[in-house]
């Protein structure tokens, strides 16, 4: 009977080891990986009918890395993410699109 508990806990100790070297912390939905596909996402939707593209994905980009949020839309919805509606440009007008 010891011997099954003992088997039992190696078998549950190496699955949960494997589980870590496997599915590093990186790979989950709060880190790097994760934020730049939400944000990417969530930027391309939002850019989807700017006149420069490139421009508004970049502000956008850097935008939700930083604020961790994007308004829903294409335009306006700024109340959705308050700190995406407040970062400002050094010349004192809104940085995010």
């Amino acid at each position: 009977m010891n011997y099954k508990k003992s088997v039992t806990f190696f078998f549950l100790f190496a699955l949960l080891t494997f589980s870590f070297i496997l599915f590093p912390a990186t790979a989950a939905p709060g880190g790097r990986r994760g934020m730049r596909a939400y944000c990417g996402s969530r930027c391309r939707g939002r850019c989807a009918k700017a006149g420069f593209q490139d421009r508004c994905l970049k502000y956008c980009g850097i935008c939700c890395r930083e604020c961790k949020c994007v308004p829903s839309g294409t335009f306006g919805n700024k109340h959705q993410c308050p700190c995406y509606r407040d970062m400002r440009s050094s010349k004192g007008k809104p940085k995010c699109p």
